[in-house]
């Protein structure tokens, strides 16, 4: 259904020539962006001429799946106003915004905390659904920049005045602060073991909600601010993940931004830089392998001096991830070097950040196992992941499952067909046992791969394995 607007669109006319995606385009983009979230569209050429020549306004996700698609296509968001359907129900551009002032950096924070999983703002609707495929890159280059600049506030003391008939506002401790450390500590053991769409860590968005919001909106001591921040930056950072790991790119960036901010607040620069290289993960992941390498860049750049040798080296793995996906084997190889010349310095008694606890070098061997596969090297991933998967531990179960898929790619690239179909059935095996769209697009590409071989018996058997796997809901 529509409702009728005065007069033609000409915004959405005029930025519909600048893409230039033609009625019958734009209709296809909806209707696919559509069904990606569940949705069951049927526009067509005409639909779209009634929106531009009559000003006909679409309902429900429409507007913002309309946003979405020409965003793809310009490759940076577009937001509703820009094409004439501001009046369309409000969507947010909430969690892009990354504000100069710590005040106005709460307030978007606490916004976006206020969506939940299923989509769903009090007394609104379909929000994360409306976002469909309104990821986009480019969104991350301001919030860089600008941590670049300033990567920390000079005050964030807050002692609002209570809203008139409201309660005084919270008085926070280092106390509550330490319950939000714990939460984030009890999240990131789930999501390692479980993967980001178990039921477990989909609680941490709703800690935020509850938990956190209550806290930065709340009074305290620039001291205890800081503090306040940083972990309600490792939660953000977490809600972000794991909406990656979930294949809900568009949350994920928004998580992102805000938990970039908020680490700014803390002026904790090595948080920082662990989530501008979550940023560069989802960046490269995507397929922007130069954005990636920017903004891992921008992690290290920050970081000289302030980082112990264990997060250095780990920013450096992420940049070699960025340059691989990018075709540059010569920067892959050097950064690669690098980390794994900063991993070499680093000791125990380092006072690495608890946030870093994943990173071994048997996390290390598994990303450079990675980057080979991307460089078409299947020597050097069969070598690298034989360590990843030298010593697997159930603690880290959604990682031993990707390190399978890819020692399953290196082995068929160098011709042992059995033993990549061998590794793929235990890749299966370890993704059936968590909750992560990553992990089954990993096994969906070794299926792909392995097409020219489907007569074989071992492919056969490995497809039939896969299917309740590829079958369940996303």
């Amino acid at each position: 259904m529509s409702r009728e607007q005065r007069g033609p669109n000409e915004k959405l006319g005029a930025v519909l020539a600048l893409a230039g995606i033609s009625n019958a385009g734009l209709a296809r983009r909806v209707n696919d962006l559509g069904a990606q979230r569940g949705l069951t569209l049927r526009y067509d050429k005409t639909s779209v001429a009634r929106w531009v020549s009559k000003g006909m306004v679409p309902q429900g996700a429409a507007p913002h799946l309309i946003a979405a698609a020409i965003g793809q296509k310009l490759g940076r968001p577009v937001p509703l106003h820009e094409i004439g359907l501001a009046d369309a129900d409000p969507a947010p551009e909430v969690g892009l915004a990354f504000p100069r002032d710590v005040g106005q950096a709460v307030k978007s924070a606490t916004e976006l905390y206020r969506l939940d999983l299923a989509g769903r703002r009090a007394g609104s609707g379909g929000i994360w659904q409306s976002l469909a495929g309104s990821f986009a890159v480019s969104a991350y280059a301001t919030p860089a920049s600008r941590w670049l600049i300033t990567p920390a506030d000079s005050s964030v003391a807050r002692d609002p005045a209570p809203a008139e008939g409201s309660a005084a506002p919270i008085k926070v401790g280092h106390s509550d602060v330490q319950k939000l450390r714990e939460a984030a500590e009890d999240a990131r053991r789930w999501d390692s073991k479980y993967g980001g769409g178990d039921w477990r860590s989909s609680m941490v968005p709703e800690c935020l909600r509850v938990e956190a919001a209550p806290l930065l909106l709340g009074s305290y001591s620039d001291d205890v601010g800081r503090a306040l921040f940083g972990a309600a930056a490792e939660l953000t950072r977490l809600a972000g993940w794991m909406a990656f790991d979930t294949g809900q790119q568009e949350a994920a960036q928004r998580y992102y931004i805000q938990a970039l901010r908020l680490a700014r607040a803390a002026a904790d620069v090595p948080l920082g830089g662990y989530v501008l290289a979550s940023m560069s993960l989802q960046a490269t992941y995507r397929g922007f392998g130069d954005e990636g390498v920017d903004l891992a860049q921008a992690a290290l750049e920050r970081n000289r001096g302030l980082a112990t040798a264990r997060t250095m080296s780990f920013f450096r793995l992420v940049e070699a991830r960025a340059h691989a996906r990018a075709g540059d084997a010569q920067a892959a190889g050097a950064a690669l070097k690098s980390a794994e010349g900063w991993l070499e310095r680093s000791r125990p008694g380092d006072s690495d950040p608890s946030w870093l606890g994943f990173y071994t070098y048997d996390r290390f061997a598994a990303d450079a196992a990675e980057c080979y596969r991307d460089l078409k090297a299947p020597r050097q991933v069969r070598r690298f992941t034989e360590q990843a998967l030298s010593r697997p531990t159930e603690e880290f179960v959604r990682s031993h499952g990707l390190r399978l898929v890819v020692s399953a790619v290196a082995e068929l690239e160098s011709g042992n067909l059995d033993a990549a179909c061998e590794q793929g059935v235990r890749a299966v095996e370890v993704a059936g046992r968590i909750s992560s769209a990553r992990t089954t697009e990993y096994v969906k590409d070794l299926l792909h791969r392995l097409e020219p071989y489907g007569d074989e018996p071992r492919v056969m058997e490995l497809r039939e394995r896969a299917r309740p796997l590829l079958m369940a809901p996303a």
